[in-house]
């Protein structure tokens, strides 16, 4: 897997790319977004865009993810999830528990109104 984070106002984009298991990559993602600015960003957008294919484990890694920006009071949202990625949510039920946004405008603009 590979991954590219930006920061743009405040709202960290994570764009992740190929096949989202657990791995040396996956771990280095993951404590890079979470010591980003000390642990000061509050909002995130992960882009599925280019995601192949997700296990149980990438699952975990979102999981992990939206557990440590809601547990600073931020937010997460999924960008462009391919319709595997869409079917495996609702089979796990998680389709409840994350936000799915279109673009990076609607996720921003989702998280943004989301701390208000």
């Amino acid at each position: 897997m590979k991954y590219q984070t930006e920061l743009k106002d405040d709202l960290l984009f994570v764009r992740l790319e190929g096949d989202l298991i657990v791995g040396k990559d996956t771990q280095q993602m993951i404590d890079e977004v979470d010591g980003l600015q000390g642990g000061k960003v509050f909002l995130c957008a992960v882009d599925l865009s280019n995601v192949r294919f997700i296990d149980s484990s990438g699952m975990g890694v979102l999981v992990s993810l939206l557990t440590k920006f809601r547990n600073r009071g931020g937010e997460l949202v999924l960008i462009k999830p391919s319709e595997h990625i869409r079917k495996l949510l609702i089979v796990t039920k998680l389709n409840a528990i994350f936000t799915i946004a279109e673009n990076d405008d609607y996720a921003a603009q989702f998280l943004k109104e989301s701390i208000y």
